[in-house]
């Protein structure tokens, strides 16, 4: 089952479930999918169960939503609707081999002799120890913050290239979609299409610019994915300009194609105990295995990135918006 967010400038926030070419809405007591899973978690019952009682009569036209021809915008696929600082992006990264192999070749200068640079090393880590047997601990993945959801996007919604960055690529991944149940404990709700959205120029003059090249807008959606089988997404990301596609990839996600298991992945996130507030939302990238700044592509005003899961429901679109503006100084005002 699939379902969406949506908003609309008189009836507010609502939810819906996918059904093809429409959307069937919830009724108004649910106005985000976090507010549903909330009662979920403390009626102790599933979302599918709530959500199908919940169901009103009302039938939208996905289509005309979907290409942005409604007063209906779609949402974030998931979010938290009161707090966006209680929602944690982060992401996991060196995961595909190609993601690896792209990074071997931008940090080549930072090697200091080594036959392999640190980050396929890391990656080499990954394929021996990655997927450990049952009730075991595989090897650490490298791990990385993107920022909370104030800096989180929807479907047709730009992502920003702002003054103080070097670029903006796309990164098409998969998303897990997480909250921290009132006992601290961990819920997988589901998984949503993702761009991940980076600096790569800045990620190049050092790898150890890596963290801040990651602080940057993303989108996710436009639908939740509940039950998905994360064993073997084969997608496609593409790049257009002015209505031509520049560039296009395939791509492959999931276990099969990663060198991780999904337990191994999360466990490392959540061991931390400030990653199980209860009531956070946590929102973690998967990694990609192709970009289009790995084929000398550099994004300008106005391209429209696309990434396309089909086992995921319709394709995730965003625009770039270049903010031209001149960088300037965040002043720190002293308390005394």
């Amino acid at each position: 089952m699939n379902l969406i967010q949506l908003s609309h400038p008189e009836h507010g926030r609502r939810i819906a479930r996918v059904e093809e070419g429409n959307l069937h809405l919830a009724g108004e007591k649910f106005t985000s999918i976090y507010q549903m899973v909330t009662e979920v978690l403390e009626k102790g019952t599933t979302l599918t169960k709530m959500l199908n009682a919940s169901l009103s009569e009302d039938i939208l036209d996905y289509n005309a939503i979907y290409k942005g021809e409604s007063d209906w915008k779609i949402l974030p696929a998931f979010d938290h609707p009161e707090q966006p600082a209680m929602c944690v992006l982060s992401g996991t990264g060196l995961t595909h081999k190609a993601s690896a192999e792209n990074r071997q070749k931008m940090h080549t200068a930072a090697n200091s002799g080594k036959e392999l640079n640190d980050s396929i090393e890391m990656y080499l880590w990954g394929e021996k120890g990655g997927k450990p047997e049952n009730g075991k601990i595989g090897v650490q993945p490298e791990w990385f913050y993107k920022g909370n959801g104030s800096v989180l996007k929807g479907h047709l919604e730009a992502l920003s290239v702002p003054a103080y960055a070097d670029d903006g690529g796309e990164e098409a991944e998969i998303a897990g979609i997480y909250v921290i149940d009132s006992e601290g404990n961990p819920v997988r709700v589901g998984f949503a299409t993702a761009n991940e959205f980076s600096d790569h120029v800045m990620e190049k003059k050092n790898y150890l610019y890596l963290a801040p090249s990651k602080l940057r807008e993303c989108a996710i959606g436009p639908e939740l994915i509940l039950g998905l089988d994360f064993k073997d997404i084969p997608g496609k990301v593409s790049v257009e300009r002015k209505g031509d596609e520049i560039w296009s990839s395939e791509v492959k996600t999931g276990e099969n194609n990663i060198t991780h298991h999904l337990s191994n992945l999360e466990y490392h996130h959540f061991k931390y105990k400030q990653h199980r507030l209860p009531g956070q939302v946590h929102i973690h990238f998967f990694g990609t295995g192709a970009f289009s700044y790995g084929a000398g592509i550099k994004l300008e005003e106005g391209d429209r990135m696309k990434i396309d899961f089909p086992k995921c429901g319709r394709p995730l679109i965003n625009f770039i918006k270049v903010d031209g503006g001149k960088e300037e100084i965040i002043e720190v005002r002293e308390l005394s």
